[in-house]
């Protein structure tokens, strides 16, 4: 059988922190050059805005404003671990009730959480399937710390129960408050980081009833050498992500070897692709993907909408790539696929129902 995605919620904070990180950055960086070339990339990252859970401060200011939460001081891990059990199952929930207003997500029989920005037991996935009053005979899957291609991962998940029983309506969710990981950073590398992240949550349906997206084949290939460029250190002030410039450069030569490709697009040449959904990491990355792959310009239009409106919220980005794919009438088939530690590359092909 068959796993489909029938529909995708998605849901972000309402606090806009872009802007005011880089104010906070920018005179954070001691050399002159450094500083204006900060500044330059920052506005060529194609991303305007940047969503948080932290609440303004008394004043309306940022978390790092007087009263906000990053203010004159970097809270520990258990205070920002504290906020996360609270703001990842309300906003994981906010992108169900999205959810819930296409499709009904009554009979749920399984439920399938990604997150990799934050800890807490009993698990987030407890806390919202007790929010939502599903049973406790609800099986429940918790993928954690895979980064960004972690909403493959929980899709891969569902598209294995939903496959193996008939009956199955599996509900996926990815979370992420990555603006609870601020980290007292001078570094032009580690700001040019922080600056790609932000908070968002996705859901969706997955089952073997024939209805929207068709998931047909998943695909994973790490890159060799390449483990150190991307990484999640658990610090005792958070999590502090390394996300190496060479990144971008890396993945593009990947996927020029015609041997990388025939693994991941089986055999398909990119040019008889009609859809893609690429995880919006930032903009180089797309910028490498697009010349790799020599896709048009109009081929990555949902990622960088995606990018520019929100930034990158992990687990949760490839989730509105996807959502936004679903949206255009003339997408019949194509290509899912993230990127993230390892360096790895994982995805599914997908068809329209």
């Amino acid at each position: 059988m068959t796993a489909h995605i029938h529909a995708i919620g998605t849901a972000v904070p309402t606090h806009d922190i872009h802007a005011a990180f880089i104010a906070w950055a920018t005179p954070r960086i001691a050399d002159d050059r450094e500083r204006k070339l900060f500044a330059r990339m920052a506005g060529r990252s194609g991303i305007t805005h940047r969503w948080s859970v932290l609440p303004k401060s008394a004043g309306g200011g940022s978390p790092v404003d007087a009263g906000g939460f990053y203010h004159d001081r970097l809270p520990p891990t258990s205070e920002r671990m504290a906020a996360y059990a609270v703001d990842a199952p309300a906003l994981a929930l906010e992108a169900i009730a999205a959810l819930a207003r296409q499709v009904a997500i009554d009979r749920i029989t399984h439920l399938v959480v990604a997150s990799c920005t934050g800890f807490v037991a009993p698990g987030i996935d407890q806390i919202i399937a007790a929010e939502l009053g599903l049973g406790g005979d609800v099986e429940r899957t918790l993928v954690g710390f895979m980064g960004c291609y972690a909403a493959v991962a929980a899709l891969r998940v569902a598209h294995y129960i939903a496959g193996s029983d008939p009956a199955a309506r599996v509900l996926v969710v990815t979370v992420e408050l990555s603006t609870l990981h601020l980290q007292d950073a001078r570094e032009i590398e580690p700001l040019l980081a922080m600056l790609q992240f932000a908070d968002g949550a996705a859901a969706a349906l997955v089952s073997a009833r024939p209805q929207g997206l068709a998931i047909e084949r998943f695909f994973a290939a790490t890159l060799p050498d390449s483990a150190d460029l991307i990484r999640w250190t658990i610090g005792d002030q958070g999590f502090a992500m390394h996300l190496s410039g060479e990144v971008p450069a890396r993945i593009g030569t990947a996927l020029a070897d015609s041997r990388f490709r025939e693994r991941l697009f089986g055999g398909r040449s990119p040019a008889d692709i009609r859809g893609w959904a690429v995880h919006a990491g930032g903009r180089s990355i797309l910028d490498a993907v697009e010349h790799a792959l020599a896709l048009p310009d109009p081929a990555l239009a949902a990622s960088r909408d995606v990018l520019e409106r929100f930034g990158n919220m992990s687990s949760s980005t490839l989730m509105f790539v996807l959502d936004a794919l679903m949206a255009q009438p003339d997408m019949e088939d194509g290509i899912a696929i993230a990127f993230g530690p390892g360096l790895a590359a994982e995805g599914f092909a997908l068809r329209r129902i």
